[in-house]
């Protein structure tokens, strides 16, 4: 089986899916007349009394859509509530961590194509005590300057402690790395977490910090979904999470795998089920490494 084809999925995998059925280029629907492509939604104006009343509700627009964004380096898919990024994907080889491509070089900047209601700018970490913190890192990117640079979007980035930036989540992209010159391709989803914690009312909470003015939100936690894709064919699933705040960069990475339905439950999304589940090519590491 491989994991760079023919994966349709449904719901909330389906831009997650696409990107890496169709190796981060186009998206496609097979039905009985054969290939589509997705075309964007065109609203009408309700013209036909004979039409239900419905037909009209959408033609002033809609209130918003998922904000699909593709970089030569990563795809993701940005909330603009958290004035960040839902998931980032990369796939990575023994290619495209190589090269001439150097951080000396790239500089932070906001999003343009993001409307500056939403967005996240350099202001915003200023005196927060966070580190600006790559979901695609930098260094999966030496392949190209421009890939680079994409990853210093600051649609890509979230508030991380920086102890845990530049400590076990900075072992954990080496690790990924590492992995890429050993197997066809890693793919690399990261993304947020805003887990609950019970207080001491009894109550349970989703209670996240936001900085700046544009009240960027911290997540609490982050995941790492790592798919191995091995030179036989099989796959190797290594789901991550780590705590945004600082931590002893001595703990195995192993210790922080947890079940992939774990992320899934917290974060809303689904990782390639057509794949993951069932298949008997499939190897899910969970935590001892097993």
């Amino acid at each position: 089986m491989r994991l760079s084809r023919g994966l349709l999925l449904s719901g909330a995998s389906l831009a997650v899916g696409v990107a890496l059925g169709a190796g981060l280029t186009s998206w496609k629907l097979k039905d009985d007349r054969g290939p589509k492509i997705l075309q964007p939604l065109i609203v009408e104006a309700a013209s036909d009394i004979s039409r239900p009343p419905s037909s009209g509700i959408t033609r002033f627009g809609l209130p918003g859509l998922s904000q699909l964004k593709t970089r030569q380096s990563h795809v993701l898919s940005y909330d603009p509530r958290l004035r960040g990024p839902v998931w980032v994907l990369e796939q990575l080889n023994g290619e495209r961590i190589q090269g001439d491509a150097t951080r000396e070089d790239s500089e932070f900047i906001e999003d343009d194509s993001v409307h500056h209601y939403h967005r996240a700018t350099n202001s915003d970490y200023r005196g927060s005590g966070f580190d600006r913190g790559h979901l695609a890192a930098a260094a999966n990117h030496r392949w190209s300057q421009k890939a680079m640079d994409e990853t210093f979007i600051l649609s890509n980035v979230y508030p991380q402690n920086p102890h845990l930036n530049r400590n076990a989540w900075n072992t954990l992209e080496r690790s990924c790395r590492g992995l890429s010159r050993r197997n066809r391709s890693v793919y690399v989803c990261t993304g947020p977490l805003f887990l609950p914690r019970t207080e001491a009312d009894g109550k349970t909470y989703v209670k996240y910090q936001v900085i700046g003015d544009n009240h960027v939100a911290v997540p609490t936690h982050f995941f790492k979904v790592v798919v191995l894709e091995k030179h036989n064919g099989e796959l190797e699933l290594r789901p991550y999470v780590m705590p945004n705040c600082p931590v002893d960069e001595k703990i195995p990475l192993e210790r922080f795998l947890v079940p992939i339905e774990t992320i899934e439950r917290a974060s809303g999304l689904l990782f390639v089920p057509n794949i993951l589940k069932g298949s008997s090519n499939v190897k899910a590491i969970t935590a001892g490494g097993k």
